[in-house]
């Protein structure tokens, strides 16, 4: 796919190297526009290195506003607030410009990633709104506000965000709630009760459905590993906190997938103090209800995606446990791994699972949790 990197006069210029490398890594092909302001602070010839292509400076009889308007995005990162709003006034003085009101004039899809002082970014608003309500198909990143800036977003939300608009959208206007990462059972003020979840397999099922369209919600236990800022998260410790957000939100969602590392035991008596270490204690442990069982029963209409894990069965019994979970609490599709694995299983980045539904089950031999959570988000879009 074809992007056209359109940089102006912002520091932020400096991270666009970084971005490119990024880009390409995903396999987009990448050309780059520069105003005049932008390379005084990076210089054509780095971009020229990044991108493989000639950087255009200045528009010449080789029309290139109209020759590279029509790709399949454009990507103005970083975005200055002269920019924008020469924009939102359909001024066109500068390479960008000229090249942003022409590829606005065919519908191509534009992406403003701002960033400049916070009070700058506060002052034109109402020349973002008035892009948004222009332009149907021109979008903007949420800047990172810190130190009283708009700051540049990372990479890899940059990139996130530019395969969502590039993508097949296959899940566009869907509501997804993914669930991930382990809960914590109290047992004084300081310890408790958790496991090894990293929650990685329910990141990244989460930023694959966000990829395809869909309006995500993260619904984070304990976790170790990145959010991308474009997701909306929502952070809980305990089973119940998980529970009460699910019931608070499930006749909404389209699609709950239960990545989630839910602890079956809650610790019986409590204590508000710390309990002392100088003597041994007894913990009484009381087994919680099955979150699973209740989506259907909260929401029947609710697309369910259920996790078992087992830990050195055979592949016969992991398949059995998990389809008897998939009758008893009526889910969609049942994904169930051995969490003994080699190279797999809770903290790793990589994972060996089965994916059983109705009509049996399909093994997806150890692969990366990203690549898994692709196929897995491809087999929710072919049972929809």
């Amino acid at each position: 796919m074809k992007i056209i990197l359109c940089i102006t006069g912002s520091i932020a210029a400096t991270e666009d190297l970084k971005l490119v490398h990024e880009l390409r890594r995903h396999g987009y092909d990448v050309e780059c526009f520069m105003t005049e302001a932008a390379t005084e602070i990076i210089t054509p010839l780095s971009m020229e290195f990044a991108t493989k292509h000639p950087v255009v400076t200045k528009i010449t009889g080789y029309v290139e506003h109209v020759t590279r308007a029509q790709a399949d995005l454009i990507l103005v990162a970083p975005a200055t607030a002269n920019t924008i709003s020469k924009f939102a006034n359909k001024i066109a003085d500068t390479t960008v410009t000229t090249l942003l009101l022409t590829a606005s004039g065919y519908d191509t899809p534009i992406l403003f990633v701002p960033s400049m002082h916070i009070s700058m970014y506060d002052a034109i608003q109402d020349n973002v709104q008035k892009i948004m309500d222009d332009n149907e198909h021109v979008y903007f990143m949420q800047p990172n506000e810190a130190e009283r800036k708009a700051k540049f977003p990372s990479k890899h939300d940059i990139v996130l965000e530019v395969e969502r608009l590039t993508s097949e959208q296959k899940l566009a206007g869907k509501n997804v709630l993914v669930a991930t990462g382990a809960t914590f059972e109290r047992m004084d003020a300081m310890r408790g009760v958790t496991n090894r979840s990293s929650g990685k397999m329910g990141v990244e099922i989460a930023k694959e459905a966000y990829r395809q369209g869909a309006n995500v919600t993260l619904l984070c236990g304990l976790i170790h590993t990145h959010v991308p800022d474009v997701l909306d998260r929502i952070d809980v410790e305990s089973t119940k906190q998980m529970m009460d957000v699910i019931e608070d939100k499930i006749a909404d969602v389209d699609i709950y997938v239960s990545a989630a590392a839910i602890s079956d035991f809650v610790i019986a008596d409590v204590v508000d103090t710390k309990i002392p270490s100088d003597e041994d204690i007894t913990v009484k442990f009381t087994q919680l209800p099955k979150l699973l069982e209740k989506i259907k029963v909260l929401n029947p209409d609710t697309f369910v995606v259920g996790f078992k894990a087992e830990a050195g069965v055979s592949e016969e019994t992991l398949i059995e446990r998990a389809v008897n979970r998939m009758k008893k609490y009526g889910t969609d599709i049942m994904v169930a791994n051995d969490i003994l694995v080699d190279n797999g299983g809770p903290g790793s980045d990589n994972n060996e699972v089965y994916m059983i539904d109705g009509e049996g089950f399909v093994k997806l031999p150890l692969d990366t949790k990203s690549n898994i959570s692709k196929k897995i988000v491809e087999k929710i879009v072919s049972m929809l």
